[in-house]
């Protein structure tokens, strides 16, 4: 097994995970077998009860892990199915340490941090690097790691020493260590500066770790009197500087990999040069170059609580984003906070409740994510009957589903009443309630979370006709409320469809109302298994019926799991206007990870 390790130095967010992504496609793309870690240095045991504000949304996988949306990322670029043990975090080793340490496994030892919690890591490394997972048999040729923060963190210490300890473990040509730098321009002299980068590989050699590769970030390429500089103060070879700077979309990063000749670099650290054949990413420039070459816009509405951080709902931009290309579409999105439809915002600052309904109104389509808590729950029903009443497109996912079908209970079944027993545990209509397999102590790991098997009830829906007329489909959950299975003959009685169900028929997982265009909600969550070339059908329908392109769609019919058209080999472009405390404003371009090399035109990825 050989071992890339991904670094970080200079400052936070400068986008490690989608190098980490990168440099694996290029490597698969020599013909090699790739998988991933993510470290993540908290003392959270998971991902899963941390705010989106805080840490960006959480992403699920197949096994039902909550982990960082890096994971994400992965799954996405190399088309993985990762496990939650391709997440390590802080409190995972030292809650497997000391489980053992209870047990008597260290023969009354001392237990401390080195050599016990760096020997823990380094065994779980190379415990998951064995692991398949890109359902082939047999473990993969590269681990790609990425170690989260910044070099110098003090929760990252125990890591960094054990990965120092790591590369002499493995030995010469069985670790390469890409380290992700800053090189800013001062605007005052236009110079590129190099100093700290120079300062972050010296802290890096000084914890036992020596960078065999420079990934440097820049707003333009680095000029070669200054990778010469950073060649002979880094102690790197010039040819192993590499540049990434900001370009029109995030597709293009693994072709700068490739045109800078980084594959070569890394092959010939980790002795593989005989093993790999040239790179081939034709689908990658397909990809970039459609992406540039969009022009006939869709607009679509997020009505979310979390509008201020798109990295909280990341897997859904991008999903919007695979979709609106395979339907050769522009995407617009006009993010709405949701506490800004309510009546209440209407008394206390009117204009941010004119600008909220004018987004809603101007939109081609709308999509309510899921969410928890009762903030801001009110304006996305309100979103919903907009919708509904209006003929709009809507995709409501999870809690989005749920707030749809809670809005038709009190106006189209005049049952005011009708309400989650999450935001009313005494609701007088209770549409909504909670999942009994779940727990309402313990908040981490336990709502019905992974995949789970949904099948179709109605041959002829929506739904099923966008799946490839399948009987079932797999998709992942994270809940802990559905709909009342005892209300569902109602609901079906006033003309809502409760199209999809799980294996048992008692929880509804997806629901259409077959007069309206596109009035879709789904109880998973499509959004983390869509992937640039085999985009989510619920999305593509939503992108579909909001640019006049779904009658068509489904009278063409679909073959599969994915709906194929000619432009599936590309993802979309995206402008972001974010409406908050009555003002609409560009999302700014920043260095996080969902805006990584924008090119200030407003262009994300």
């Amino acid at each position: 097994m050989k071992y890339v390790l991904v670094t970080g130095g200079v400052v936070s967010g400068l986008g490690k995970g989608v190098t980490a992504s990168s440099i694996g496609v290029v490597l698969k793309s020599c013909g090699l077998r790739i998988t991933s870690i993510k470290i993540d240095p908290y003392l959270n045991t998971d991902a899963g009860t941390m705010s989106p504000f805080e840490h960006g949304e959480v992403f699920v996988l197949d096994d039902g892990g909550e982990v960082d949306l890096d994971l994400g990322n992965y799954e996405r670029f190399l088309d993985l199915k990762l496990t939650r043990d391709n997440n390590i975090t802080t409190g995972k080793i030292y809650q497997s340490v000391l489980e053992k340490e209870r047990k008597g496994e260290y023969l009354g030892k001392t237990v401390q941090v080195v050599p016990h919690i760096t020997n823990a890591i380094q065994e779980w490394i190379e415990r998951v690097a064995m692991v398949p997972v890109d359902g082939k048999e047999g473990p993969a040729d590269v681990c790609v790691i990425e170690l989260g923060g910044t070099i110098g963190d003090i929760e990252s210490m125990p890591f960094i020493e054990a990965l120092g300890q790591f590369s002499y473990r493995v030995g010469p040509g069985n670790f390469c260590l890409v380290h992700v730098s800053l090189v800013p321009v001062l605007n005052v002299v236009g110079e590129q500066k190099t100093k700290p980068t120079q300062h972050s590989v010296r802290g890096l050699r000084g914890l036992g770790l020596t960078p065999n590769i420079l990934a440097c970030r820049s707003t333009k390429e680095l000029e070669e009197n200054v990778k010469e500089k950073l060649s002979q103060f880094c102690h790197v070879p010039a040819a192993n500087v590499v540049t990434l700077y900001d370009v029109s979309n995030i597709w293009r990063i693994p072709l700068l990999l490739r045109d800078q000749k980084a594959h070569e670099a890394i092959l010939k650290v980790l002795n593989l040069e005989s093993s790999a054949r040239e790179p081939k990413l034709d689908e990658w420039v397909a990809r970039a170059t459609l992406f540039d070459a969009l022009q006939d816009t869709v607009r679509i509405a997020m009505v979310g609580k979390y509008t201020g951080l798109s990295d909280s709902y990341l897997s859904v931009l991008k999903a919007l984003l695979h979709a609106s290309v395979d339907c050769h579409r522009k995407l617009v999105i006009d993010w709405v906070a949701s506490t800004d439809l309510e009546d209440s915002t209407a008394i206390e600052a009117p204009d941010a409740y004119k600008a909220a309904w004018d987004l809603l109104k101007g939109s081609d389509g709308i999509l309510v994510p899921g969410g928890f808590g009762d903030r801001g729950v009110q304006g996305k029903i309100l979103a919903a009957q907009y919708a509904r009443e209006n003929n709009v497109p809507y995709l409501g996912i999870c809690l989005g589903m749920q707030l749809a079908v809670v809005e038709f209970a009190r106006n189209v079944m005049n049952l005011p009443g009708a309400n989650s027993t999450e935001f009313d545990p005494n609701a007088k209509t209770p549409c909504v309630i909670f999942m009994p397999e779940g727990s309402k102590t313990h908040m981490g790991g336990t709502m019905r979370l992974g995949s789970r098997r949904t099948f179709f009830k109605v041959a002829d829906c929506k739904s099923a006709k966008l799946y490839g007329n399948v009987s079932y489909v797999d998709e992942r959950h994270r809940h802990r409320y559905e709909v009342n299975p005892d209300m569902v003959p109602e609901f079906e009685n006033a003309g809502l469809q409760f199209v999809g169900k799980d294996e048992s028929g008692r929880r509804m997982e997806i629901i259409e109302i077959p007069s309206h265009r596109y009035f879709v909600g789904a109880q998973f969550h499509p959004e983390f298994k869509s992937r640039p070339s085999k985009p989510s059908p619920l999305f593509v329908g939503l992108i579909a019926a909001s640019s006049g392109q779904l009658d068509r769609l489904l009278q063409g019919g679909c073959n599969g799991h994915v709906v194929p058209t000619k432009h599936s080999l590309s993802n979309g472009s995206y402008t972001s206007t974010v409406h908050q405390n009555g003002h609409a404003k560009k999302l700014a371009n920043g260095l996080s990870n969902a805006t990584y090399y924008a090119n200030g035109n407003g262009v994300h990825a």
